[in-house]
């Protein structure tokens, strides 16, 4: 990106930023519900909305202004995204948001979506999953890229049972005009879904509290609740069609737990596991926070356990070399093993 266009983006940034502040005051919001009520406005073409009259007059004026100076069409998708991102990594740093409902970073994005491209083909349409959607960064970050790369069928569905999270996804969705369809459901429950041919998940991790919900599933645990996580696994597998991929952003040390050979008995029975790459701990605020990317493929049409499974790690992003020659690897590695989505 040029210059100008990281210059556009901060200016872009600090006029909704504006906005966000003085919607703050006026109605005594939450960061994020503030943004969500100026995203609203944006979309209707920077009408402002105050039909309960929370909104000072002097307010309305400033907003209508603030709204004038906005334009999102001299944006592509990706700098779209990243203007939210900076929005969202301001609400982060005012309200204290839960470790399993913060944005997955970039650098991760980016590496499932690297994934995604070697394992489909441009000419394939791609029906994308993620039933912990959350935000939206993960899926829209895949779907802008591998458009941008040449993939022109893509169609995504998110699933998520905060409303806020999804709220954002949503008009994160529209400023993108991307093919996304959210659910507003708990994951765990019935999904009203087509399958999809590629899952991407940056897994919850706890314990899901609803012991009732999950007794059916092949990954609950044989006492007390159950990790969330493994749960999701199945679910998103179940949601597979044959063949399909799924990638998995999991945390390090996924299989070393008791309740770990439920899990795995499930993926040999109705997958298989192709690799297991742990990411660099640069990106992480500690050990214990450490996560892997786990690569599954379901069973049936022409799907095959590959050879050599693939583990290892992923070198640090600073040593640009070392990365470069580690994805190359991951790309003959791909070829050799003959793995991707049947037509």
């Amino acid at each position: 990106m040029n210059k100008l266009g990281l210059e556009d983006i901060k200016k872009t940034y600090d006029l909704i930023e504006k906005g966000i502040n003085l919607v703050q005051k006026d109605r005594e919001l939450s960061y994020l519900d503030a943004f969500l009520q100026v995203a609203d406005d944006l979309l209707e073409n920077g009408k402002v909305y105050n039909e309960n009259g929370d909104l000072q007059d002097e307010t309305v004026a400033k907003l209508a202004d603030i709204y004038q100076q906005i334009d999102f069409k001299y944006f592509n998708k990706e700098e779209i995204r990243q203007i939210i991102q900076l929005i969202l990594l301001q609400a982060y740093r005012q309200e204290r948001i839960q470790a399993n409902h913060q944005m997955t970073p970039d650098s991760i994005g980016v590496l499932v979506e690297y994934l995604v491209e070697k394992l489909t083909k441009r000419s394939q349409k791609l029906e994308l999953l993620d039933l912990a959607v959350g935000t939206g960064n993960l899926l829209e970050t895949v779907m802008n890229r591998l458009e941008a790369n040449g993939w022109q069928q893509l169609h995504g569905v998110g699933v998520d049972n905060d409303d806020t999270l999804l709220a954002i996804a949503s008009v994160a969705a529209q400023f993108e005009q991307q093919s996304i369809d959210l659910i507003h459901q708990d994951s765990m429950g019935e999904l009203p879904l087509q399958p999809a041919n590629v899952v991407i998940s940056d897994l919850p991790v706890g314990y899901y509290p609803i012991d009732d919900r999950v007794q059916l599933f092949e990954t609950h645990a044989s006492s007390g609740h159950s990790y969330v996580h493994h749960l999701m696994i199945e679910q998103s597998l179940k949601a597979l069609q044959p063949g399909g991929f799924a990638i998995f952003v999991v945390p390090r040390g996924l299989f070393e737990s008791q309740e770990a050979q439920f899990l795995l008995k499930y993926i040999q029975k109705v997958g298989y596991l192709q690799s297991l790459l742990n990411l660099p701990a640069e990106l992480f605020a500690s050990e214990k926070s450490q996560k892997s990317v786990l690569l599954l493929q379901k069973k049936g049409a022409g799907a095959h356990q590959a050879q050599q499974v693939l583990l290892g790690d992923f070198p640090s992003f600073k040593n640009k070399e070392e990365f470069r020659d580690f994805l190359a690897q991951i790309d003959q590695w791909i070829s050799n093993e003959k793995l991707g989505l049947s037509e």
